[in-house]
């Protein structure tokens, strides 16, 4: 489905600095906010950082329609994005969405208004560092229509996880941490509710070692399995080719044709 883009001129309502790295950003308009999809993407305008001339792609964290707002989770890691991290509240945020496609059920577009959704349907979802940000979307869609689904995710350690309040609200939360300061020691794929529990869906976000792993155990298990990809974007639209990802149907742009794909389609 394509679904019309629009640039507007948000207002920053808080700028939550939740974490040294992360500051969660709290977006709003005077105007109703367009149709937004689970696992669509911004493109913003950095101002005030002179060497940053393209705009940043950042994950849509939560659409909050009661109040009519837009959450980014912003990870500081250039300076295109530490330059956002010192927006504050009353700041104007230049935007640029909905931008790429969505995640799924079994791989058939959650916009098709037509769609029996499957009774019992068990999703996991799989997240790592910043790539939580667009499950918490995915999830809070999936409960508002009937889907508790179980989030499974990882951090270095305790004081690196993020919004566990909000994802807990969803559905059942699983964590692995590196040290072992939370949840179970390990990765991800090392958590003992993947073999506990048996899931018909997989959606997953964070960084590639982690989603490949992923893949590979859905594979192993043939369980349906998705992953967001988050290739360096720089126009979102398909135009300058700097995200582009190796598929069974050839090369992609991951912002146009992306960023969510069916694993199977990947060359991993």
């Amino acid at each position: 489905m394509i679904m019309k883009k629009t640039i507007l001129d948000m207002r920053v309502v808080s700028a939550a600095h939740i974490h040294e790295k992360y500051v969660l950003l709290k977006l709003t308009h005077d105007d109703e906010l367009p149709a937004i999809l689970p696992g669509q993407f911004v493109e913003v305008r950095v101002d005030g950082a002179p060497n940053t001339f393209l705009r940043r792609p950042i994950s849509i964290n939560c659409i909050d329609r009661s109040r009519n707002e837009m959450w980014l989770l912003v990870a500081a890691v250039g300076e295109g994005t530490r330059q956002l991290c010192k927006l504050q509240a009353g700041d104007t945020l230049n935007c640029l969405f909905p931008l790429g496609n969505s995640f799924t059920f079994l791989g058939k577009p959650i916009a098709d208004s037509t769609q029996v959704i499957p009774t019992g349907l068990k999703i996991l979802l799989v997240g790592g560092g910043v790539g939580v940000a667009p499950l918490l979307c995915f999830g809070q869609y999936l409960r508002s229509v009937g889907i508790a689904p179980t989030f499974l995710l990882g951090a270095r350690s305790a004081r690196d996880l993020l919004l566990l309040d909000e994802f807990e609200q969803c559905g059942s939360v699983f964590i692995t941490t590196e040290d072992g300061s939370a949840g179970e020691r390990g990765f991800v794929t090392d958590h003992s509710i993947l073999w506990q529990k048996r899931f018909n869906q997989i959606s997953t976000c964070g960084p590639k070692p982690m989603m490949k792993a992923v893949a590979k155990y859905a594979r192993s298990l043939e369980i349906y399995c998705e992953a967001s990809l988050e290739n360096m974007m720089a126009c979102g639209l398909g135009a300058c080719l700097c995200c582009v990802e190796k598929t069974t149907s050839g090369n992609l742009c991951v912002c146009k044709d992306g960023p969510v794909f069916d694993v199977r389609r990947l060359m991993w």
